[in-house]
């Protein structure tokens, strides 16, 4: 979160395209992280990453911070995210084929898995950008427009619940 995108904001908002290949190449690992971790699914997080940089690229000449480009990137993923998780409620065709990430198997992360997959969709979100990326309640609170005080305490009963099932 401390990189530098300032320089490469201003070319890719006059349109250049490898100053914006520059921009992905420093965050597409975090965006896919956050959104495998609040979906659980590759493919739609794949999908998500997707969307969220198309968008970007499409609107990157109206971010009128160029300092702002990470927070204005994870907004446009987060309303992502929130769309697809909807999209879970609604339709209704079971999947035959469960995909999960390529990790190596063991216990403890089985179990870890399994209570992260018992959270809620708001409180994973907040969780995974806090655990995984490091940002603060604060800086979780303005990309997915919740107040920052409600980030702080879902994050804490989230991170509870994980203790709780992970000592059972």
């Amino acid at each position: 979160m401390t990189e530098n995108f300032t320089e490469d904001v201003r070319l890719a908002s006059k349109g250049d395209t490898a100053a914006f290949s520059r921009l992905y190449a420093l965050i597409y690992e975090d965006l896919y992280k956050i959104a495998l971790y609040s979906l659980r699914n590759t493919h739609d997080a794949c999908d998500v990453v997707s969307d969220t940089v198309l968008d970007a690229f499409c609107t990157i000449g109206k971010l009128k911070d160029e300092k702002a480009f990470r927070g204005w990137i994870m907004r446009i993923l987060s309303a992502k995210i929130k769309r697809k998780q909807r999209e879970y409620f609604v339709d209704t065709v079971e999947l035959t084929e469960s995909v999960e990430p390529a990790v190596e198997f063991n216990c403890e992360m089985s179990e870890l898995k399994h209570a992260m997959d018992n959270l809620d969709p708001q409180s994973r979100l907040c969780l995974s950008m806090s655990v995984i990326e490091g940002y603060t309640g604060d800086e979780i609170s303005q990309i997915c427009g919740i107040n920052a005080n409600t980030v702080r305490s879902l994050i804490s009963r989230a991170k509870k619940k994980l203790r709780m099932a992970i000592d059972k």
